[in-house]
């Protein structure tokens, strides 16, 4: 009987041992789960065109310009300023211009050390934003910082949060929706300039292949030309 009732407790042992494990091993899987939407959002977003930080050492004289090649429909957001390394006076002032693809004139400031733009993207191409030193800093040169944000990186998540009083996964899962929108709509964008390219790549071999085509009449008229000559002039010397 007392054999009996070890080998009973050691299965009883046995048991809650397993059925300890088996739980273990069912909370590790939820937790992987649970942090699953997060990996995927930070992979979203590494994905995602967004925030950039550019230092930039502008010369004595000339002009340095950065470049962001965007979308229509895109909030854009940066700020730029003079770094003073420990200077709090007499700072270098610069100038400052933003361009669009066709050239219209998004931000211009004058003598200014730090600044601020935002805009809302109206036609796709490369967004030009040029630092020069003001003519009265003329002969000093200086360094410039800028923090350019483009679509989600530029919205507001606070404001967002609080003005529909959510937080936590559900904020993380509506950051998530946004980078999915994002990444579709830079996915269509891309499909429309790839079609974009195709239409002139095909354009070009149409007027190639036709230029062939003249080429080659031409030659064979001159060929047919070189032979009624040569035909002629042999008859009017009599040798043939």
């Amino acid at each position: 009987m007392e054999s009996q009732n070890d080998k009973f407790k050691e299965y009883g042992i046995r048991g809650a041992s397993n059925e300890r494990g088996e739980m273990r091993r069912q909370g590790e899987a939820i937790s992987v789960l649970a942090e699953a939407p997060l990996l995927l959002l930070c992979s979203l977003i590494l994905i995602v065109p967004g925030a950039s930080g550019v230092w930039l050492n502008l010369p004595a004289s000339g002009t340095k310009c950065v470049s962001e090649e965007i979308q229509p429909n895109v909030v854009v957001l940066a700020d730029y300023g003079v770094i003073h390394e420990g200077q709090t006076d007499n700072l270098t002032t610069i100038s400052v211009k933003v361009t669009s693809p066709y050239g219209n004139t998004l931000h211009e400031k004058d003598h200014v050390t730090t600044g601020q733009f935002a805009f809302t993207t109206s036609e796709a191409g490369n967004y030009l934003a040029c630092f020069w030193i003001d003519s009265s800093n003329q002969g000093v040169e200086t360094s410039i910082s800028i923090d350019w944000k483009i679509g989600i990186a530029a919205k507001d998540w606070d404001s967002v949060a609080k003005k529909e009083k959510i937080e936590g996964v559900e904020l993380e899962l509506t950051k998530l929706e946004a980078a999915v929108q994002a990444i579709h709509e830079n996915l269509l964008y891309l499909k429309s300039k790839e079609a974009d390219m195709r239409e002139v790549s095909e354009r070009t071999n149409a007027r190639i292949a036709w230029y062939s085509i003249f080429s080659l009449g031409v030659c064979i008229s001159v060929s047919i030309l070189q032979l009624w000559h040569l035909k002629r002039y042999f008859q009017k010397k009599k040798l043939i």
